[in-house]
């Protein structure tokens, strides 16, 4: 008879896991015993946040749900910023925790953490496990509710005692039935015609593309309706990668830290569709201003966001990839010559802000050096802060994808993300891109690194500073700083020598571009450590 956590582990194996990451721990040790038996490759991490960011990588390279595993008490509640990052994002996650037994519940007792209810506000559904019968039911649940409707993070909550239960038989559901969650994915065809009929009386339309077109790989249907109906594009910052920057009629992103030229066309637009957007504050400053005076068409697979941030017009509650092909085949092409002619040359006519320097490495001008020397498909994983902007802005995205934490803003992400899409690709050139704050905070990760014997490539910018927290004490405190300069900081290179990993020192842009050639040929992990001036700006 298989137990409660034999039986978990067949769930994941029929679920086609491939990878879990997690840290083990008395309560969850019934499952990793079990997991010692599978096909299931475990990546032990040195950190729990940095488990749920690495399942949160895999899942946005890979497609399909990350796997994420900790102990009770502090493992559990270690996750948690990890899967509220997920959360705020729209990844869909499956985070396993291990609880106390079930008798002890309620009883304070040592390691237990009421999980389920600490992340009530941020997991799209939770399950407490009670009886070990019901876990094939609850892992095919789960698994469809993070992955269907918009996507996000589950949490399975099991006993100890729950995962030693012994089950008489086990089989598998061959689907989830739950009453009340029926995603809906098709457009409406009312709201579709009115769509249609807005875009056919518009001159000056655009197209916004949010990260709900990524997440449901919609790129290829975005590209199609751009392209038939011949209405330019921006993107907020999860959008970024639906277009390639070169492409005529994408604009880039708009924002708080967007292109001014992108910003601009939003702002003189008449028609704006919204494609899995929420258009939150660093999208949109003022979103009912643009509002006034444009109509806008809102297509979001979850009916709570539309009209959350923004008055819509018409909205369209369905699947993106559904919804753009429905509209593809009822649009024509709009009459919006002037308003392309336009929009290009405030394209055109940006110069791009930083320039190569020999005292310090300036950022910007490298991160543009480094996206010419990188593979089509590459992906760029970016920490929150500067080095989030300067790769957003910057590194000009062809067929790869931009990871980074936008919803949350949470630090240390990038390196344990990059890793996890690594994993899931483990072909493709992958480079995490972040401040030395950032890096102090995930590290340790380069251990879980050379363990996995994973190429990942590392750039560190090391300006001595929380660089953006700085610049806002310098616009709001008449730059009275404090606690933003990180005195201490160790010698980045000695500190990578001692895992082991080839780290190299650029002093200025020369060097950068050169180490860099050679970072992204090399066969091993490799991080490079470039200097840059602390006055340097985000933008």
């Amino acid at each position: 008879m298989p137990s409660g956590a034999q039986v978990m582990v067949k769930c994941l194996e029929a679920e086609g896991v491939k990878i879990a990451f997690g840290y083990p721990g008395a309560a969850i040790c019934p499952f990793y015993d079990a997991l010692y038996d599978s096909s299931i490759r475990h990546v032990l991490v040195r950190s729990e946040q940095n488990a749920a960011h690495m399942a949160s990588g895999y899942a946005r390279a890979s497609g399909r749900p990350g796997v994420c595993i900790a102990t009770s008490g502090p493992g559990a509640t270690n996750l948690i910023t990890g899967i509220a990052t997920a959360y705020m994002d729209s990844i869909p996650l499956i985070a396993i925790t291990g609880q106390v037994n079930l008798e002890q519940l309620g009883r304070d007792v040592f390691q237990e953490a009421d999980i389920t209810g600490a992340c009530e506000s941020f997991t799209k559904h939770s399950y407490l496990v009670k009886k070990a019968e019901d876990l094939p039911r609850i892992l095919k649940e789960a698994f469809h509710i993070a992955s269907t409707g918009r996507p996000g993070p589950v949490l399975i909550d099991v006993p100890q005692d729950v995962q030693e239960q012994q089950l008489v038989s086990f089989s598998y559901p061959e689907k989830a039935d739950i009453i009340g969650y029926k995603p809906k994915t098709k457009g409406h065809p009312m709201q579709l015609k009115r769509a249609q009929k807005a875009i056919e009386e518009c001159e000056r339309p655009i197209i916004c593309c949010g990260g709900g077109v990524v997440l449901a790989g919609a790129r290829e249907e975005m590209r199609a309706f751009a392209k038939k109906s011949g209405i330019p594009m921006v993107a907020t910052m999860m959008g970024i990668g639906v277009a390639p920057m070169k492409s005529p009629l994408y604009l880039g992103m708009i924002g708080n830290y967007g292109r001014a030229y992108a910003n601009r066309a939003i702002g003189e637009a008449d028609l704006i569709l919204l494609c899995g957007a929420r258009v939150g504050d660093r999208a949109i400053a003022v979103p009912n201003q643009i509002a006034e005076q444009a109509k806008i068409i809102h297509i979001d697979i979850d009916p709570a966001e539309i009209g959350k941030n923004m008055r819509v017009d018409i909205p369209i509650v369905g699947d993106i990839k559904s919804v753009l092909t429905s509209l593809t085949e009822l649009v024509s092409p709009v009459s919006c010559d002037k308003w392309i002619r336009q929009v290009t040359r405030y394209k055109e006519g940006a110069v791009p802000r930083g320039e190569d320097r020999e005292d310090a490495v300036d950022p910007r001008s490298f991160i543009r050096a480094l996206s010419d020397r990188m593979e089509d498909n590459a992906i760029l994983a970016a920490d929150p802060g500067q080095s989030q902007i300067w790769a957003a802005i910057h590194f000009s995205q062809k067929e790869g994808r931009f990871l980074t934490s936008g919803g949350l803003g949470t630090m240390g992400y990038a390196l344990p993300a990059a890793l996890g899409a690594k994993l899931a690709k483990p072909q493709r050139q992958v480079v995490a891109v972040l401040g030395d704050g950032a890096f102090q905070m995930s590290f340790c990760e380069l251990a879980t690194v050379c363990a996995c014997h994973v190429p990942l490539k590392v750039i560190v910018f090391g300006n001595r500073r929380l660089g953006m927290v700085r610049e806002y004490q310098n616009k709001a405190y008449r730059g009275r700083h404090i606690a933003t300069h990180m005195d201490g900081n160790p010698d980045f290179v000695a500190l990578c020598k001692a895992y082991g990993i080839p780290c190299a020192l650029a002093r200025n842009n020369r060097e950068a571009v050169r180490l860099a050639e050679e970072m992204l040929q090399s066969k091993t992990p490799f991080v490079l450590v470039c200097r840059v001036d602390p006055e340097t700006p985000s933008l």
